[in-house]
């Protein structure tokens, strides 16, 4: 019988991955900056969509933030169309989604967070406007 190495965690547990080994490097930028503002967030979590030929389908936007209510996607690539189209299913379905251009060193948790405020600011007018 070998003798038990109380230094390394069991050969099970050294076998688990972390939810930020499926990350690029920009979703943990992301991942990261929205934890250290106190966001706790999904990765990946479903969420169905009738698509631009009236198919039902369950896409996985990047992150969810519960307490906010919001998708964010990150683009990774400048010149990607298929963000437009996504955009635009997005809007289609009332989804509140954010898409997060991390290739814009400098402007991306501005403009994230700008977009943030818009979306509440949306929503605080439909509150106000509604009426019984």
């Amino acid at each position: 019988m070998g003798m038990l190495n109380l230094f390394e965690p069991p050969e099970y547990l050294q076998k688990l991955r972390s939810i930020y080994d499926d990350m690029s490097n920009p979703e943990k930028m992301v991942a990261e900056t929205l934890t250290k503002m106190g966001l706790w967030w999904n990765y990946e979590q479903p969420v169905f969509v009738v698509d631009d030929k009236e198919r039902p389908r369950v896409w996985t936007p990047d992150f969810y933030i519960p307490r906010l209510g919001i998708y964010i996607e990150v683009c990774g690539a400048e010149r990607d169309e298929s963000y437009n189209f996504r955009r635009e299913v997005y809007f289609a379905n009332s989804i509140p989604v954010v898409f997060v251009q991390t290739y814009k060193k400098d402007k991306w948790l501005d403009y994230m967070i700008g977009e943030i405020n818009k979306i509440h600011e949306m929503r605080w007018e439909i509150i106000k406007n509604m009426k019984i």
